[in-house]
């Protein structure tokens, strides 16, 4: 049976979810709709909000659903961007290795919008550089909002962002926070955090694909992206979709292990299977799933492929950029030379894995990076 090691690109949904979901479906009911069957969707729908804010630390006004991860980060830095640019604010503070939802919205707000983006530093292990923030919160009047990953996708790093927010909140600037990795894994509390807005997506956490949530403050402003029926408070209109929320519910409630001994095994066996690895991103101050490693004289891709035809999926990176053959952008940023970036691993474990399916991906391991040693040295002897 094929061991799955990749479940920070997603992760199998819970039966609970499951279960959830596929009762859900049989409601009738569009939640707008003001006769009885209407307002039973919206009931349900609304006990799903208050479930998912109570796992996020924030009243159920705030939490907006979207159609996942992607969604809640263009709203929340386009819809932030647009409000206060009219303002004369067009600068956008985004540190350097941000996954590419932030990275391509912030591209286009430059290119079609007017937006000035100043990429902040991120040090060796990917952590963003505070008094580079600092720095560019004091000098710049114009700063419109910063937006950061909570935990690095790629490399597991977690940001300090009660340390962002109170820089930011300094100076009147607005912080929203990624935190798609870092969602079930961390304790995070949106009242607390001294954030303007979240993003989470359910399929992370053991709950459907096609369904996120953006937490808005709600002393918040934004333009939408969705224009329509001004549903969830006028900032993403559309009929929402009961079901997937009620399983989203169910997903951000639900228990689930510890994942830290696991991860720990995984980075414990690669150092003792294959000693030149080296671990990437901060090695104590990171996400309990999370174990990154680029592998010295080898292509991360061939690395894969070879486990793969073994039986064991992990990855190189963000699903996003996968089966693009260069080098992450976020090991780079951290300072590392391309040839190095490109032999990058990344394997996370989730709900389902087992002690066994880490001994066996630690079974396969020397043999793949022995043959995509071998590959790497005739590739570079041509």
């Amino acid at each position: 049976m094929p061991i799955y090691l990749d479940h920070a690109a997603t992760t199998p949904m819970l039966p609970a979810a499951i279960a959830a979901y596929t009762d859900a479906l049989g409601i009738v009911g569009n939640p707008s709709s003001i006769h009885s069957q209407g307002q039973n969707a919206k009931r349900m729908l609304e006990e799903a909000r208050e479930q998912v804010a109570s796992s996020l630390g924030c009243d159920p006004i705030e939490v907006v659903f979207t159609s996942g991860g992607t969604e809640s980060v263009n709203l929340a830095v386009k819809g932030l961007f647009w409000a206060r640019a009219v303002q004369g604010r067009r600068r956008i503070l985004v540190p350097r290795g941000e996954h590419h939802a932030t990275l391509d919205t912030v591209e286009w707000l430059e290119r079609y919008e007017g937006a000035i983006v100043e990429w902040i530093p991120i040090d060796s292990v990917g952590r963003i550089d505070l008094t580079a923030l600092a720095t560019s919160l004091e000098v710049a009047d114009d700063v419109a909002l910063v937006t950061l990953l909570w935990a690095n996708n790629e490399v597991g790093t977690i940001q300090p962002i009660s340390s962002v927010a109170e820089l930011a909140a300094a100076h009147g600037v607005p912080v929203h926070a990624d935190a798609v990795s870092a969602y079930r894994h961390l304790p995070i509390d949106f009242a607390a955090s001294g954030l303007t807005a979240l993003s989470v997506s359910a399929h992370k956490i053991g709950g459907p694909l096609g369904i996120g949530a953006l937490v808005l403050s709600r002393t918040a402003s934004v333009v939408p992206l969705i224009h329509g029926g001004g549903q969830q408070r006028d900032v993403r209109s559309g009929t929402q979709d009961a079901p997937a929320a009620i399983a989203f519910g169910v997903a951000a409630q639900h228990p689930l292990p510890s994942l830290s001994a696991l991860r720990d095994m995984v980075i414990d066996g690669v150092r003792a299977a294959v000693p030149e690895a080296v671990l990437r991103g901060d090695p104590i101050d990171r996400v309990e799933n999370n174990a990154h490693f680029t592998f010295p004289g080898c292509e991360g891709d061939s690395l894969l492929f070879l486990l793969d035809a073994a039986g064991v999926s992990v990855s190189t990176g963000s699903a996003c950029q996968a089966g693009i053959p260069e080098a992450s952008h976020v090991l780079l940023g951290m300072g590392l030379g391309e040839q190095e970036a490109r032999g990058a691993l990344r394997i996370t474990v989730g709900h389902t894995t087992t002690e066994a399916d880490v001994a066996a991906f630690l079974s396969a391991l020397p043999e793949a990076y022995a043959r995509a040693s071998k590959a790497g040295l005739a590739s570079r002897a041509v």
